[in-house]
């Protein structure tokens, strides 16, 4: 395996292809947001969430750690990857170091926090790390189909099961060491049991305009609609990680604006953006409507691609004061991702040469909003094996046949 033959190059890990395969034997066990609240009510036990998370991390990160080896090999051998794949490889042993600690020794319970803050931290710049490795791989090798296949596919999994590993971590730091944000005292670790929708939409429009006026200066408007078809007239809350909802509201907020202010730079006035917001019984869903010229459908879901991203490299990545993943044109497939996260999603509507609806779906009940995981078994290991076949419908010529005249050529 090279994931495994780049392991054992590094005496320091050499156990690590062992534990890669112990824990990808087991299914993540993916928990609703009503889990979530559960765990970390006010008889939260950081015993029973030690006991889970000392299992549950390995075994996430050994999933995903066994989909790196389906990478193409140059990929694998780029700087980017070979360094993300040690941080992958530390944390792993970090925490499988406390599978036969003592649950009940205040200490281990105590160690097992800050090494989680560790992971976090020494996992900060996966992302964009992940993106410069994409990067190298492109301009030394270029893109063919098969490779953007696979690519996208591992991705978006590896992209997702960051989150979710991340989600946990945050989970458990935040209630366990026992400091409160001052700032939302109601909140149980980063989720909101009572997250307000609308004013998440306009902190993000906010934000958004602020940066857009200072790059443009000028930006359109907000006209916000609410709908609440359950208790009419009543704010519309749901239970939810209100950073999650920022990020996509703050990405598509930038990319509406933007439309916008380059489609509309002659004219007087700026067409608003206007967002309506619709809680039903099932879904809640945030629509995003601008008048930014639009895309052809062709284009539409090369937005969400990891390899054909038309942003320019950046120069250097500090991710404590700029956009979230700006830079690498990663906002909107990895803003889908959260959404799908807790089985929600996020699509665009494009009409060209008037505007985008960008829509997002998130579960209005915590029950239904469970966590959406990758597993590695043979389903994964068969779309790395796939190939680009002949299309089994008629591609259109570029000179169709004139079937006006009969031609006595073409008897």
């Amino acid at each position: 395996m090279k994931f495994a033959q780049f392991l054992l190059k590094n005496s320091s890990v050499a156990g690590i292809p062992k534990q890669v395969e112990r824990f990808s034997k087991f299914s993540p066990s993916p928990l609703s947001m009503k889990q979530f609240i559960d765990f970390g009510s006010a008889n939260a036990c950081e015993k029973t969430s030690f006991v889970f998370l000392r299992q549950e991390l390995p075994v996430r990160l050994a999933n995903i750690m066994k989909e790196i080896d389906f990478l193409p090999d140059k990929l694998l051998g780029t700087p980017s990857l070979k360094l993300l794949t040690s941080w992958y490889s530390q944390s792993l042993l970090e925490l499988v170091d406390f599978l036969e600690k003592d649950p009940d020794d205040r200490d281990v319970l105590t160690s097992f926090t800050q090494t989680l803050v560790n992971v976090r931290n020494r996992h900060n710049n996966v992302v964009p790390t992940m993106a410069q490795g994409v990067v190298e791989y492109k301009e030394a090798f270029g893109v063919d189909p098969v490779t953007n296949q696979n690519v996208q596919y591992f991705l978006d999994r590896f992209y997702m099961s960051r989150i979710s590993t991340r989600m946990l971590m945050n989970q458990h730091t935040l209630i366990f060491e026992g400091s409160v944000n001052p700032a939302h005292p109601k909140h149980i670790g980063s989720i909101d049991p009572s997250c307000d929708v609308v004013e998440v939409v306009k902190d993000a429009f906010e934000t958004s305009k602020m940066l857009c006026e200072q790059y443009y200066l000028t930006s359109p408007d907000m006209e916000i609609t609410e709908v609440n078809s359950k208790n009419p007239g009543q704010p519309l809350h749901i239970v939810y990680v209100p950073s999650h909802l920022y990020h996509m509201l703050f990405e598509l907020f930038k990319n509406a604006m933007r439309a916008t202010v380059e489609t509309h730079e002659t004219s007087p006035t700026l067409p608003p953006i206007k967002v309506r917001v619709s809680l039903g019984s099932e879904d809640l869903t945030i629509k995003m409507s601008d008048r930014g010229g639009g895309v052809p459908l062709r284009k539409i879901e090369r937005l969400f691609s990891y390899m054909y991203s038309t942003a320019p490299s950046p120069v250097h990545v500090d991710n404590s004061r700029n956009a979230p993943l700006a830079g690498f044109g990663y906002g909107l497939p990895i803003s889908r991702l959260y959404a799908k996260y807790f089985q929600g999603d996020l699509q665009l509507y494009s009409m060209e040469g008037y505007g985008t609806s960008a829509v997002i779906y998130l579960k209005a009940l915590s029950s239904e909003s469970v966590e959406r995981l990758p597993v590695f078994n043979k389903s994964a290991l068969r779309h790395y094996q796939a190939t680009t076949e002949a299309d089994d419908w008629c591609m259109p010529s570029k000179d169709p046949k004139k079937l006006g005249k009969y031609d006595e050529r073409t008897r």
